[in-house]
């Protein structure tokens, strides 16, 4: 296959060559391709690697947190999904019973093995159960499911998922939090902080055992925090630490999206939608694990009878398009959150790289103008959107 646009990375005109991996990239003043195949204007369109999602708790009206959720079902949501360009996924299970979740973690396992397109579920996320218990902090997971962190619970889920799990969210308030991030970092595995009110001395504790990623900085949090300390400024100055955003318009205010991405620089910042089952569907009642929640006509996922958000309906291609309007970054740094960004964190092979040769076929093109149109997305060098 061979596509035409202009190169994010570069701005320049391209022809990206691919099958399974990419071929090669080519100057199109440089080296002329024949005209009269599917993409054959550079000018009006451009070309990336696949999006990437590290957090996404459903999709179309799926919900990932149920292990009843068929297989079909899973692959109706990853066909959602590449329509938004995102082309590698990690489904996320939040807090629950250690039986709900690795019911759950085992149906994703028997979907990413069984499904035509499974190979798009690189790994899962396990956000929680190790997490802040307080309101606030928690979010919406329930609370009669918190616990401290334990490697044999873990263990549990690497044998669910035949040792597919790539990043685990955990707060880092446990006095068994170092240790547990510590055995996952030598596992290979990507430790988040995440739904806490840690002191400064406890993030920094994660940090130095390995933690790499907040997950959703600016969520998650007291709903009045103090001037100092301050969980939120703690991981913001944590420099060992990347930080993950959810850019919808209603999880965070603008200023402070602004000044977050500037603490923590493009290079270390990750766009993730946090998607539930309401995105991309209709308003209407749905559910995430055992949580009754409701998606609004304002597309706001809620808590069903509060205000309180559980997830977004986000969906990747609105997210790119809102950190360059709400964010104030360039196309290509926004981008960049979306692909290669990702990739580096889960160590996700043949995806760090951009849009190289070499490099996995996932290709998405894409108009401008200025929101996102997707016009095709490849996995692997087969088209599935």
């Amino acid at each position: 296959m061979i596509c035409l646009g202009r190169d994010v990375a570069t701005d320049e005109s391209v022809a990206v060559e691919f099958e399974e991996t990419i071929v090669s990239v080519r100057s199109v003043e440089a080296a002329p391709v024949e005209p009269g195949h599917e993409f054959s204007s550079p000018d009006r369109l451009y070309v990336t690697p696949g999006f990437i999602d590290l957090q996404v708790n459903g999709f179309a009206g799926v919900d990932f947190n149920d292990a009843a959720t068929p297989v079909e079902a899973i692959g109706r949501a990853l066909d959602a999904m590449f329509a938004t360009g995102v082309t590698r996924c990690l489904p996320t299970i939040i807090t629950g019973s250690p039986d709900a979740m690795l019911a759950c973690l085992r149906n994703l396992r028997r979907a990413q093995i069984e499904l035509p397109h499974g190979r798009a579920i690189v790994g899962f996320h396990v956000e929680g159960p190790h997490i802040g218990a307080e309101d606030g902090p928690r979010g919406a997971h329930p609370a009669r499911w918190v616990r401290p962190p334990d490697l044999d619970e873990f263990a549990c889920w690497q044998q669910a998922t035949d040792d597919n799990i790539r990043l685990v969210t955990l707060s880092p308030h446990w006095p068994e939090a170092p240790a547990y991030i510590s055995a996952l970092t030598k596992a290979g595995i990507a430790t988040s902080i995440g739904h806490t009110g840690a002191n400064a001395s406890q993030i920094a504790a994660a940090a130095e055992a390995g933690a790499i990623l907040s997950t959703h900085l600016g969520n998650a949090t007291y709903r009045v925090v103090r001037k100092f300390p301050n969980s939120i400024w703690d991981q913001l100055a944590e420099d060992r630490l990347n930080a993950s955003f959810i850019v919808d318009g209603l999880h965070l205010d603008p200023a402070f999206l602004r000044v977050a991405l500037r603490a923590k620089s493009v290079e270390r910042t990750v766009l993730v939608t946090d998607a539930a089952a309401p995105a991309g569907a209709s308003p209407g009642p749905y559910r995430l694990g055992e949580i009754d929640v409701e998606l609004t006509d304002d597309d706001r996922v809620v808590m069903t009878g509060t205000q309180k958000l559980a997830g977004s309906s986000l969906r990747m291609n609105r997210a790119i398009e809102n950190l360059v309007r709400i964010g104030g970054l360039s196309l290509r740094d926004a981008i960049q959150t979306a692909t290669v960004n990702p990739a580096r964190i889960i160590r996700l092979e043949g995806r760090t790289g951009g849009l190289k040769p070499g490099e996995r076929g996932d290709v998405v093109v894409f108009r401008h103008t200025p929101g996102i149109v997707i016009e095709a997305v490849y996995l692997d060098g087969s088209r599935v959107a």
